[in-house]
């Protein structure tokens, strides 16, 4: 349990990909939406999150200018809530539950499968792009354990050798 305690408590790491000026203008729009308006705040990083597929600390640092909302509230806010991310994802991001049942029904095993076969860890995006790899504590499924959410699509009751035939049908 020391070993699933350890990978939850992973952070992911910083982005360090500057997001040229011009790039940047295209949340003008976002930011007039919402402006005056502090309790859009998550809507608003929605909306850019979508428009750039992640939150570098160069979005924030214009959505907090542009909202007049300070910066360290506005990283508050996005280290907080796991939909939002401050890494680039893959095209499909992969949430593999470590909960109490899911973990002694052989998520150990499905997520060694991962690793080993994508060839990423746990806050990792695979090289082509194609997958990210969380790893949460509860998807609130604990009924279908062991189990996994690709995108939106929940899978359940797994066998942990199957994971990787789960994963092929998501180009």
């Amino acid at each position: 349990m020391e070993e699933r305690d350890a990978i939850l408590k992973k952070k992911p790491e910083r982005s360090i990909e500057v997001i040229p000026p011009e790039e940047l203008e295209r949340l003008e729009p976002v930011i007039q939406r919402y402006y005056g308006n502090p309790g859009f705040l998550i809507p608003a990083l929605k909306d850019a999150q979508e428009m750039f597929g992640y939150l570098p600390v160069e979005v924030q640092r214009k959505l907090a200018t542009g909202l007049k909302i300070p910066a360290a509230h506005v990283y508050g806010v996005v280290t907080f809530y796991s939909f939002f991310t401050i890494t680039p994802r893959g095209r499909h991001t992969i949430r593999l539950c470590l909960g109490t049942a899911c973990y002694v029904k052989g998520a150990k095993e499905m997520l060694e499968n991962i690793i080993r076969e994508v060839g990423i860890n746990v806050g990792e995006t695979s090289e082509d792009g194609r997958f990210s790899l969380e790893a949460v504590r509860c998807l609130g499924a604990c009924g279908l354990a062991p189990v996994m959410l690709i995108g939106e699509d929940t899978h359940g009751n797994i066998h942990p050798p199957n994971t990787i035939k789960i994963l092929e049908g998501y180009q």
